[in-house]
């Protein structure tokens, strides 16, 4: 096997039938989503691929099950997960507290084929915080107070699902992969991209960050006028502390870009 490929199970089986037909496409969607960038191969520099979407499918599905699929108002876009979040929890920029404590989630993880020793899934033991998760998740909490109230009108997705690291555990972004590796895993997030928004037919769509800005213009740009001229699209500051930005006061800052964009009011 390429040390870059993964077979760590099939996801749990279909969603029980008092579930809304909405709901079971969602999951299903994800299901199909796992499946088509579980089955790719990746070239060096890139050694390892974590599929959280697999090993941590409970997780997932249960945080799949909190979008109000009829009512969600604003769809909010990340790249792929993080070491310390997504990849632990199953949920996107999970970090660990935010997901346990605020989210209420914590459904047992598994472990990923082919685990790196310096990346290890330890699930909800995990000490480390994603900050990029504290910082997203701790926005929601001061401005809706429940998770409730948050997820009445808003939902969060990563456009990638996959972990990529490099021998020495380096992160490898997705942008970043070979030409052709990157043009096929760009079909089948589009297309999912594609299924959700049309799903649930939000009237913000808000990019965390560039990368997921430009994956949501690419996608709505296929789109036929009356449905593209339907959507907002806003882009707000990503929360890694990687950007020197971001650790200036980024809530105050993505909250007026929120404001200004008229994704919330002031």
């Amino acid at each position: 096997m390429n040390p870059a490929t993964r077979s760590a199970g099939r996801p749990a089986s279909r969603p029980a039938s008092r579930l809304s037909q909405k709901q079971k496409q969602l999951l299903d969607a994800a299901k199909r989503l796992s499946e088509k960038v579980d089955a790719m191969a990746f070239s060096p520099p890139v050694t390892h691929v974590y599929n959280p979407l697999q090993y941590a499918w409970k997780s997932h599905r249960e945080f799949l099950l909190r979008c109000q699929v009829d009512s969600t108002r604003t769809l909010f876009l990340g790249m792929n997960p993080g070491p310390w979040g997504m990849a632990q929890t199953g949920v996107p920029f999970g970090q660990v507290d935010a997901v346990r404590d605020w989210l209420g989630i914590m459904s047992p993880v598994e472990r990923p084929a082919n685990e790196h020793p310096k990346r290890p899934i330890e699930g909800f033991s995990c000490q480390r915080s994603e900050v990029s998760g504290e910082r997203l998740w701790g926005l929601f909490k001061n401005r809706f107070g429940t998770p409730e109230k948050m997820f009445t009108e808003q939902f969060v997705v990563n456009y990638c699902p996959l972990v990529f690291m490099e021998e020495s555990a380096r992160n490898r972004t997705p942008d970043k992969l070979a030409p052709l590796e990157m043009q096929r895993l760009q079909d089948a997030c589009d297309e999912h991209l594609v299924f959700v928004i049309d799903m649930l037919r939000p009237k913000f769509l808000v990019g965390i960050g560039a990368y997921a800005e430009k994956c949501f213009a690419r996608v709505i740009g296929s789109m036929e006028p009356q449905i593209r001229d339907s959507f907002s699209l806003v882009r707000i500051l990503h929360p890694s502390p990687a950007s020197p930005a971001a650790n200036r006061n980024w809530a105050e800052v993505v909250t007026q870009q929120l404001i200004d964009g008229g994704v919330w009011r002031s």
